[in-house]
């Protein structure tokens, strides 16, 4: 596949339409030391070198950014890959560029380093330490100079494009540190048109299949759609045009990767992603704010709006400064329209974020709202100064920036911004490292609530603190039990416990271990655990975990590899809801379409180590490795490899709880397990004097979900222990006399 090669007269003539013909001099001469450095040098995907940092200012020209960051843009690889000092470039083209080329070489120094460490470091600890680090010096130029990381992400946007050139582990690895980092940078600094070129191309290389099957999906319908669109535009440009409201209405098709999001949330609730009727939306372009509202009464007096899916971020507008009327209404046919409204100006502050705002025209006052923005983003780097590992300052930004945001007020009226999903310890812990070790209790709007209550918009919230320092409880790590959100906050939890000695977080992370992870029935004692984690005892083990420094959720991947399946994107036409047992979701290695089944003896489920076994007339028999019947087998020759494949189905597994018995015991565990969106097969009770004995079946998707509802269990009143017990797949037999506490 051949590309398509740009010249320098396509960026003067872009650059034109908004720099004077006077001030274009320094992109010139920047194009000619770059060619002239660059000569020779090609790309792994065949063209010429200079074609890149020339892409990657074409991009920038059309984000109108300034001359000297065009010039940098042109030059920002010479310093790496030809040996340019920054005393050259200075004496050519200014400290300004040198500068800014300076600032993007460290970064792609820094990127470069990781990648030569990667193939030397076992295990990849040390690899995701240097790209954690490479991040780190990306977020901290954000505040120096935002021109730095526009031209980074324009140098990472080409690269996406010429990504099949690189062997298969780099790409995935690429794809999604930029689905992770990339986009969502973009989108926090509020530039749309690179957020979504970076989505679609990074879901194009991670998940491939599913990218050719939204994109039939889009094809098959199309003309259906688009004729669609355009009679419910047509019939607006008229309803606009009566009501004398100056508009200009165009359809917005929506890009894949939203779609796949979309058709992953549809899925969850069993309806097919052919059911999605918005793929395309409209978006009315108006003259002025006011013209806005205008419209939108044109809208809902045409259509009838759906109640909760109006949003005006003109008056309330996003973190990233991003502002539209968002309105949905059925339209014809009873067909939900999503219906964007706004100014031209609000338009391309959507499209191109803070990059519309650059301060370095000459002659231009200072923009109030850019200035805001880098306020803010700089606030939230001091927030952090005793975050020292790369990996936690990274995991702080992925969750406390990179996220929708919501603002809350102290009682004494100050503003604070945290990201959506954040609790009122995470908003102790942002107002103060010891607020939130004293927290024991919190109000909102003068209400008290639990301190795993998700934060609203406007709410006012109050910290109860103790007098004493008490420090926080290990359940505040726990991401199942959903009391802190923000990365940030989970850093001080994890520094306060790393403080305590070492005899109580032995004990602490021994009683972890032993309720969380005995439970799950690994096949693994605790010494081949710790080897499995790198670590040369049982009681570094213990130590880590009691700390915080190793989470149960970190542990619960590594040992069960297949479970972080259900945190990345799935097929969205999967989740069908079937209680059907995955034949279909086993993958005999080296062999193409084979019968199997599950063991019944063992019951394994996605996530388990598994092992095959031959039988004589039933195919395959999948078995979990650690299972005592495949291991006392005759005949190693009948033995087969089998792995999970990418079927979502969901499978039996068997819980055991143990509790105090009380009445509405019953009612209280089957609830929690429906509200888990978990189906439960079979329920068997029995009480033994004061305690009661639940035994369920229930079908679940993956290791992570059962470990899950572990914790959400171990939290009812009364209850004892949670262990995993044998599935009952028999619903049919006479059931145990039930419990009198339902």
């Amino acid at each position: 596949m051949t590309t398509e090669l740009h010249s320098v007269d396509e960026l003067l003539a872009a650059a034109r339409k908004y720099i004077p013909e006077d001030r274009l001099g320094i992109v010139s001469q920047a194009y000619e030391f770059a060619a002239k450095a660059h000569a020779g040098q090609k790309r792994r995907s065949g063209e010429p070198f200079i074609e890149h940092p020339l892409q990657t200012a074409l991009f920038l020209a059309d984000l109108k950014l300034d001359p000297n960051a065009l010039a940098a843009a042109l030059l920002h690889d010479v310093m790496e890959d030809c040996g340019i000092s920054f005393e050259e470039l200075s004496k050519g083209f200014g400290d300004e560029v040198a500068r800014l080329v300076d600032g993007v070489t460290k970064l792609t120094k820094t990127e470069l380093l990781t990648e030569e460490h990667s193939l030397e470091v076992e295990g990849g600890s040390a690899d995701e330490e240097a790209r954690a680090d490479s991040i780190r010096k990306m977020l901290m130029s954000m505040a120096e100079d935002i021109r730095v990381v526009l031209i980074k992400l324009a140098d990472r946007l080409h690269n996406m494009r010429t990504l099949k050139a690189l062997p298969e582990e780099r790409r995935l690895a690429i794809a999604q540190e930029t689905l992770d980092i990339y986009a969502p940078l973009a989108h926090r600094l509020g530039i749309w048109e690179i957020k979504w070129r970076l989505e679609d191309l990074a879901f194009q290389h991670l998940h491939p299949d599913e990218y050719k099957e939204i994109s039939h999906l889009i094809g098959a319908k199309r003309m259906e759609r688009e004729g669609y669109v355009e009679r419910v535009k047509r019939t607006l440009e008229a309803s606009l045009e009566k009501a004398g409201v100056k508009a200009e209405v165009t359809g917005r098709p929506k890009h894949l990767y939203s779609i796949y999001k979309k058709a992953k949330k549809y899925a969850e609730v069993n309806r097919e992603a052919t059911e999605i009727y918005d793929l395309f939306a409209l978006r009315v372009f108006v003259q002025k704010v006011e013209d806005c509202y205008a419209a939108l009464g044109v809208v809902h007096s045409l259509w009838r709006p759906i109640p909760g899916q109006f949003d005006d971020y003109i008056a309330n507008p996003k973190d990233n400064m991003y502002q539209s009327l968002h309105t949905t209404v059925l339209c014809e046919g009873a067909s939900p329209v999503e219906i964007q409204i706004r100014t031209h100006e609000m338009h391309h502050l959507a499209e191109y974020g803070v990059a519309a705002h650059w301060l370095y025209k000459e002659g231009r006052t200072a923009d109030r709202p850019f200035e805001e923005k880098m306020k803010s983003l700089r606030q939230i780097l001091e927030w952090q100064p005793d975050i020292t590992k790369p990996n936690d300052f990274v995991e702080s930004f992925k969750t406390d920036v990179f996220q929708n945001q919501v603002f809350v007020y102290t009682p004494k009226g100050e503003l604070k911004e945290l990201p959506v999903g954040a609790t009122p310890l995470d908003f102790a812990y942002r107002v103060h490292t010891d607020v939130g070790h004293r927290c024991i209790g919190a109000k909102v709007n003068g209400k008290l609530v639990p301190l795993h209550y998700e934060l609203q918009n406007g709410d006012t919230v109050e910290i109860l603190t103790s007098k004493t320092v008490r420090g926080p409880s290990m359940d505040w790590m726990n991401p199942n039990l959903g009391y802190v959100r923000t990365g940030s906050a989970r850093t001080k939890i994890r520094q306060w416990f790393a403080k305590q000695e070492r005899a109580a977080n032995l004990q602490r992370g021994k009683e972890m271990f032993s309720k969380q992870i005995r439970r799950l029935g690994t096949g693994l004692d605790e010494l081949q655990i710790a080897k499995l984690m790198k670590l040369e005892t049982v009681d570094d083990l213990y130590i880590l975990l009691g700390n915080g420094e190793l989470t149960i959720t970190h542990l619960v991947n590594k040992l069960f590899p297949q479970a972080q399946q259900e945190t990345k994107p799935q097929p969205p036409a999967v989740a069908t809801g079937h209680k059907s047992l995955p034949s279909a979701g086993i993958e005999v290695l080296g062999v193409g379409d084979m019968l199997t089944r599950l063991a019944r003896c063992c019951n394994p489920i996605q996530g388990d180590k598994i092992t095959g076994y031959i039988t004589r007339s039933s195919g395959v028999t999948v078995h979990r490795a650690d299972c005592r019947n495949i291991s006392a087998e005759q005949g190693e020759e009948r033995m087969i490899q089998v792995d999970w494949g990418k079927s979502q189905t969901v499978y039996p597994a068997g819980i055991k709880v143990e509790a105090y018995d009380r009445l509405g015991l019953l009612r209280d565990v089957t609830s929690l397990v429906t509200e888990e969106r978990v189906n439960i097969a079979t329920c068997v009770t029995e009480e033994v004097e004061d305690k009661s004995f639940i035994t369920l079946t229930v079908y679940i998707n993956s290791i992570q979900q059962l470990n899950r509802l572990f914790s959400k269990l171990e939290g009812v009143k009364g209850v004892i222990s949670v262990s995993r017990a044998a599935p009952d797949l028999h619903p049919g037999k006479p059931a145990p006399k039930q419990a009198a506490s339902t």
